[in-house]
């Protein structure tokens, strides 16, 4: 059963680990990866001195950061209320419906979000006009998507994650609830005295997996709601967007790989120093 698994991570994770030597190259297709020559640290140079490095590593890092937090936040208490619902039925049914954002394309909800939010003749312009208020133009202020990309983010994801968190709770000792039950707690003694708790060793896994993303940016949510806007680039411009646009508008495979590499680099250290001080207080619950 682990076979499959085995080969997609060596055919897509592995194999192409080797192409890293491009960010040590001047990429040219004539020679291709491995024999074109050598540029040492060029395409690194260029990426710091551009401007650019800072600004798309301080956005992916508090993007993701605010991404993780807030998924693991709404993640939790939704699992926490529907395990809390006696009726079967509605259970399903908000299961059900949290879970299909899930499988709806950034494709999809960007076109969504563009007719509810187009300056023009957007649903949420038109109804301010006809209440008499200010319309905005959220395509040109960047101050809007601080609240907007989080808040989509959670929308898509917070299913899947209480999904998670469910199976979590399922599986603490029902026996545990019955007794204290018997002792006289209340619902919201149970929730915050035993459930909470006893999710607290799946939480911290799914943090320390969630750190491992922490510099791999939601590319197909960022590219697709914002795109090539100029308007907003300084403010959410990450790590992935800035390498999709130097491979298909400038065609730079030396600085794009280099940046990927920084960017695995940056991961790997987050992951490890993480894991570090969790293993130090709570060594139960690290990785490794």
């Amino acid at each position: 059963m682990f076979v499959p698994i085995a080969a997609f991570f060596i055919v897509f994770a592995y194999i192409p680990m080797a192409g890293v030597v491009m960010a040590f190259k001047e990429f040219n297709y004539r020679d291709g990866i491995f024999m074109s020559p050598w540029n040492g640290w060029d395409n690194f140079e260029y990426f710091f001195t551009s401007g650019k490095a800072w600004l798309v590593t301080r956005n992916t890092i508090l993007y993701n950061a605010v991404f993780l937090g807030a998924y693991t936040f709404f993640s939790i208490t939704a699992a926490v209320f529907i395990s809390e619902i006696l009726t079967k039925w509605f259970k399903k049914v908000s299961q059900t419906l949290m879970f299909l954002p899930y499988f709806i394309s950034w494709v999809t909800v960007s076109a969504f979000i563009y007719n509810f939010l187009n300056y023009e003749y957007g649903i949420i312009n038109r109804l301010l006009e006809r209440f008499g208020m200010q319309v905005i133009d959220v395509y040109s202020n960047s101050s809007y998507w601080y609240f907007i990309l989080p808040l989509m983010y959670v929308w898509k994801w917070v299913g899947f994650g209480s999904v998670l968190y469910l199976a979590a709770i399922v599986g603490i000792d029902q026996e545990i609830y019955e007794a204290a039950t018997i002792d006289g707690a209340s619902r919201f003694q149970r929730i915050t005295r035993i459930t909470l708790p006893l999710l607290k060793p799946t939480m911290v896994i799914l943090l320390l997996l969630g750190l491992g993303r922490i510099m791999r940016g939601e590319f197909d949510m960022f590219y697709q709601l914002i795109g090539n806007n100029g308007s907003l680039m300084d403010a959410t411009d990450i790590i992935d967007t800035l390498v999709f646009r130097s491979l298909v508008g400038t065609l730079d495979f030396g600085m794009a790989s280099s940046v990927g590499f920084y960017q695995s680099i940056l991961t790997l250290v987050i992951i490890l120093t993480a894991n570090y001080w969790v293993k130090r207080y709570e060594p139960d619950h690290a990785l490794f």
